[in-house]
C-alpha cells in the first residue's frame, strides 16, 4: 500500500525556514554568557541618551576624570544641576575663579563667611567711596581705635588737619628782602606753622643754603624740588635764592611753638633778598 507523501510547496518552505531562524536567534540569545558583552562589543553610538533610564548614570558609576570640560555641551552644568557642597574650593584648581567669569550679583554678602573678606584681601583701591552704598559706614560700623587722626592726616592736606600729628610735614613758602641804604640794612620776615608744634619749644632750625646738597636732618627738597623734606621735630629752611644778603645767609629770632622769625642782612646798598621753601615734620 503506498503512503501519500505531502507536495512540497512555497508556503512550506517557508514557514519551515522561518521556525529555523526563530530557533537559532533565541538559541543564540539564550548563549551568550554572562557579562560577555562589553564596551568593545558595542557599536559607536549604540548607547544613547533615548535608551538610558533616569538615574541610570550617577557620581558612583563614573570614573575620576571620565568627564571633561570638552565632554560638557554648552549649559550642561547649571547653578539648577548642582547640588549643595558638590563644589568646594579643593575641587578648584588655581585660577579657575577669576573676577571675569563671575557674573553681576553672583557673589552677595549672605554668601561669605564670616571675615571671608579682609583688607589683605583687597586691591589698593579696591573700595572707594563710589563703591559704597549711603550709609554704608557709620560710627558703629567701625572698631575702636581703627579711624585714627594719624591715619587721616596723610589724606587730608594740611589746612583740613587740626593739629600737627605725629609724623605729618607741613611745608611752605618765604620770600624776605627790602632795598638796602647801606650794608648791614635789614629786613624780616617769618615763618608760621599751621598749629602749634609739640614742646620743646627749642626745636632745631637748619638753614640749607641754594644748590647745598642734603644735610643732616633736612633731606632735600624732593625729586620735583617742590616737595621739602625735614626729619621729625627739625625745621628745615631751604634757601633756593640768595641776592646780595650776608655770608651768613638768614638770621632767625622769637623762635616758639608757632613759628620762627626770619632776618636777611644786605651785603652792600642795594636791592637784597632770599627767597625758598621749608619744612617741619612733626615727632
Amino acid at each position: 500500500m503506498r503512503v501519500p507523501r505531502p507536495k512540497l510547496n512555497y508556503a512550506n518552505v517557508i514557514a519551515t525556514i522561518a521556525l529555523f531562524v526563530a530557533l537559532g536567534g533565541a538559541a543564540v540569545a539564550a548563549g551568550l554568557p554572562k557579562n560577555s558583552v562589553g564596551t568593545k562589543q558595542l557599536k559607536k553610538g549604540a548607547v544613547t541618551a533615548a535608551k538610558l533610564k533616569r538615574g541610570a548614570i550617577t557620581s558612583g558609576k563614573i570614573a575620576p576624570k571620565a568627564v571633561t570640560a570638552g565632554k560638557l555641551g554648552a549649559n550642561a552644568v547649571l547653578p539648577g544641576n548642582l547640588g549643595d557642597g558638590i563644589i568646594s574650593t579643593d575641587k578648584l584648581s588655581d585660577g579657575a575663579v577669576i573676577a571675569s567669569k563671575i557674573k553681576n550679583g553672583v557673589v552677595t554678602t549672605n554668601k561669605l563667611n564670616n571675615d571671608a573678606v579682609t583688607t589683605n584681601k583687597l586691591n589698593g583701591g579696591a573700595v572707594t567711596s563710589a563703591k559704597l552704598d549711603d550709609g554704608a559706614v557709620n560710627a558703629n560700623k567701625l572698631s575702636d581705635g581703627s579711624v585714627t587722626m594719624a591715619k587721616l592726616a596723610k589724606d587730608l592736606p594740611a589746612q583740613l588737619q587740626t593739629k600737627a600729628v605725629s609724623g605729618v610735614t607741613f611745608r611752605g613758602a618765604f620770600d624776605v628782602g627790602a632795598v638796602a641804604a647801606s650794608a648791614g640794612d635789614e629786613a624780616r620776615g617769618a615763618i608760621s606753622l599751621p598749629y602749634p608744634v609739640p614742646p620743646p619749644i627749642s626745636m632745631g632750625v637748619t638753614v640749607v643754603a641754594p644748590g647745598t646738597a642734603p644735610v643732616p636732618n633736612c633731606p632735600g627738597l624732593g625729586a620735583d624740588d617742590q616737595t621739602p623734606q625735614a626729619d621729625p621735630s627739625k625745621l628745615c629752611i631751604y634757601l633756593t635764592k640768595a641776592v646780595n644778603i650776608n655770608d651768613d645767609l638768614l638770621g632767625l629770632e622769637n623762635l616758639s611753638r608757632n613759628g620762627v622769625g626770619l632776618i636777611a642782612k644786605a651785603k652792600e646798598p642795594g636791592t637784597f633778598y632770599g627767597y625758598g621753601q621749608w619744612a617741619y615734620t612733626a615727632p
